[in-house]
């Protein structure tokens, strides 16, 4: 059994109750998801929107609170082992290296995966060490006071070859260093603590990439790969070399209760960035970093669209932030794989490049579609909302030219901007507009009466939007599905 205070978090599976609907409800149903599925496209290509049950209520008092993603992560029974990792000759000093000392934790911890599970708990110290990966059925747990230390030798983060999706490293041609803590293939892990602490130490990596010496692309903080019920929560996360936390052809994700932190300078150090995966939420995170908070991908050019591994049911919601050089939430540009049934609410972005913002390339193919943006709130954010049509970033020359990506069906809603430094930019792609787009409610403040929406290959509709925008979203007809 978990000693007392290190116990696992729960999180219950809301459950309904249905009653046997009658044939005429069951035909009146049919007929409106028929309609539903007419207005979202008149071809194939995109998936049609589902809807998130997400409320939670105290089973106790019936109060429904504040909406959680708890159905995302399945609870997992407490573990069989509990082991601390000075049980396997670590030594909490800041100097000391724990790499083997970790791979041999985890080696242990591997035999339980089929025999109920282990638990590795990390005391307070300063725990120094390489990569080590992750095993199924298995907790790693952080005391308060506790730090893992990235290692600051290159050869303790080795290279593994590219994700398929991208064909390449991210940053460098062939294989790419592997993130410090790493997954593959493994289901109900859990990553939590006391508010605990794991730092990358990325400085060694970001000076290799302004000096240009960067033999190979930077490893993740954390990387999880074809992996299911995963849960990473209240602990802080800093200094990542590369993106933080990096989900990628994984399913049912939940990251919550997080503090993820790196210089406001650090080149690319993304803070969650769910990569061709479905049924991921990400709440209740406060994250500064030198690229976007989060960005939601799915494949680069035509290796994404040969793999074809969406990205879709994906919840950010309670997010707030800072991100000089970029955007509060990203969708692409990596999306060749397809991105659809998103939900972005709640969020509060201040002192940043971008507040929302819309990522795609001629080449990339793939899909945006059903995407809905509510309650955000911005503060000296540069430009509020802009949808972007790429800077000719390509994996290599089997890129085609012809495969335009396809966005269709934005709902971005009550939206508030403070201190705006510039009036939103939307620009499609020439031969592939940005289609039905909806915004209502939305108030941008700051802006000089000289400052004009800029929009280029965009249509759609708009409702209660100050300043008016663009000619190309005042097509408000009392037929428009956006009304």
């Amino acid at each position: 059994m978990i000693m007392e205070g290190n116990q696992n978090p729960i999180f219950n599976t809301m459950k309904a109750s249905l009653k046997r609907p009658s044939w005429a409800i069951l035909l009146l149903i049919f007929a409106v998801l028929t309609l539903f599925t007419l207005q979202i496209t008149n071809k194939s290509v995109f998936p049609i929107q589902q809807s998130f049950s997400l409320a939670a209520r105290d089973s106790s008092t019936g109060f429904r609170g504040p909406k959680s993603c708890s159905g995302f992560f399945d609870e997992v029974p407490p573990r069989k082992v509990v082991k601390s990792i000075e049980e396997f000759g670590g030594v909490g000093d800041g100097k000391t290296s724990n790499t083997a000392a970790f791979r041999a934790a985890m080696a242990y911890m591997d035999s339980f995966k089929d025999r109920g599970g282990a638990q590795l708990n990390v005391p307070k110290g300063r725990w120094l060490t390489g990569n080590f990966n992750l095993t199924s059925n298995f907790t790693l747990f952080l005391d308060e006071g506790a730090v893992i230390l990235g290692s600051q030798d290159p050869k303790e983060w080795p290279i593994i070859e590219p994700l398929p999706s991208y064909g390449r490293g991210r940053e460098r041609q062939g294989g790419r260093h592997i993130s410090l803590i790493h997954g593959n293939t493994i289901r109900n892990v859990v990553i939590t603590g006391q508010n605990g602490t794991i730092d990358g130490q990325g400085n060694m990596w970001w000076d290799l990439w302004w000096n240009r010496t960067l033999e190979h692309t930077r490893g993740h903080l954390v990387e999880l790969i074809s992996s299911h019920n995963i849960l990473i929560s209240s602990l802080t996360f800093r200094n990542s070399p590369f993106w933080t936390i990096h989900p990628v052809y994984c399913s049912n994700v939940l990251v919550k209760n997080m503090t993820i932190l790196a210089p406001l300078t650090a080149p690319n150090t993304d803070g969650v960035d769910p990569d061709s995966s479905v049924n991921v939420c990400i709440e209740d995170c406060y994250i500064e970093s030198g690229d976007d908070l989060v960005a939601i991908k799915s494949g680069w050019d035509q290796y994404g669209i040969n793999m074809a591994r969406p990205s879709s049911n994906i919840i950010v919601r309670r997010v707030s932030g800072t991100t000089p050089t970029c955007s509060g939430i990203g969708i692409g540009s990596e999306m060749s794989g397809g991105i659809s049934n998103v939900l972005v609410e709640d969020l509060h972005i201040r002192d940043s490049a971008a507040g929302v913002q819309i990522k795609t390339d001629k080449g990339r193919g793939g899909y945006i579609a059903n995407v809905t943006i509510k309650n955000i709130k911005m503060e000296r954010v540069k430009i509020p909302l802009r949808v972007s049509r790429g800077a000719n970033d390509h994996p290599d020359k089997g890129w085609d030219p012809k495969a335009l990506p396809k966005v269709k069906g934005i709902v971005i809603t009550n939206v508030v901007s403070l201190d705006t430094r510039k009036a939103p930019l939307l620009e499609g792609i020439e031969g592939s507009p940005v289609e039905d787009i909806c915004m209502k409610n939305i108030s941008i403040f700051g802006l000089s009466p000289s400052m004009k929406w800029k929009c280029e290959f965009v249509s759609g509709s708009s409702y209660g939007v100050f300043p008016n925008p663009c000619d190309q979203l005042q097509r408000n007809g009392s037929t428009s599905w956006c009304s």
